[in-house]
């Protein structure tokens, strides 16, 4: 059997460079899941507590509950490098990839590196229940 030529090996071993470039880094979400259709019940408005909130992550929003009664939708994707925000604490929206934070009221920018606010998710309040519309 003959030795593998060097194109051979030089073809597998960029093949394998490509690969390994293909990979998340650190801190970088792996994929991007779809967002929820809309209508979609994220759950009772027990879950959300005043002055925090929840991440919904599957339907990739958070919802918060600044003051009582009164509740606001966020996309859960971080402005500055795509990650999904990790909690709700202190009083703001975090997100532990580089220690951007979020208003709970507005979604506005607290703490860099993120660029802009978490865009607004549209929701709707009936009875105790939820919903993504």
């Amino acid at each position: 059997m003959d030795a593998p030529s060097r194109r051979t090996i030089l073809t597998g071993a960029a093949a394998g460079l490509v690969t390994v470039a293909g990979c998340a880094k650190y801190g970088e979400p792996q994929s991007t899941p779809a967002p929820a259709p809309a209508d979609t019940v994220l759950g009772p408005t027990a879950d959300i507590p005043v002055g925090g909130g929840k991440i919904f992550a599957p339907q990739q929003v958070v919802v918060t509950q600044p003051v009582k009664g009164t509740f606001k939708a966020f996309s859960s994707i971080c402005t500055h490098q795509s990650c999904p925000v990790a909690s709700v604490a202190s009083g703001t929206i975090n997100c532990d990839c580089h220690g951007s934070k979020y208003a709970l009221e507005d979604g506005s920018v607290q703490a860099g590196p993120a660029p802009r606010p978490l865009p607004p998710k549209q929701i709707t309040v009936s009875g105790d229940a939820i919903t993504l519309t």
